[in-house]
């Protein structure tokens, strides 16, 4: 998995994505998501890094079955707000203070 944290006058922002969704695009009806390098791309991260990242994010975008998984196994994400984009899965988490 790939993990990149920004500090923003809101809080920390999360993007966690599969190594292999980046940089590719999905579809579900009208909806198109690209995994954008841009946004995505940052540093190699294992499941206790990526839980750490979440752990302190404000708001974070996880895209991947994996990264989606384990954000769902630790917690941060309720399986029934997933969004299925056909070949892959999305969700984001936004913490109101």
């Amino acid at each position: 998995m790939i993990v990149n944290e920004r500090e923003t006058p809101e809080g920390r922002l999360v993007s966690v994505c599969d190594r292999e969704v980046l940089g590719e695009s999905f579809e579900n009806g009208d909806l198109d998501f690209e995994v954008s390098e841009e946004f995505y791309d940052g540093e190699p991260a294992d499941e206790e890094d990526v839980v750490a990242s979440l752990a302190g994010a404000r708001v974070a975008n996880i895209v991947g079955s994996e990264a989606v998984a384990l954000a769902v196994k630790h917690g941060f994400v309720d399986e029934e707000s997933v969004l299925d984009l056909g070949e892959t899965r999305h969700a984001q988490v936004l913490r109101l203070e």
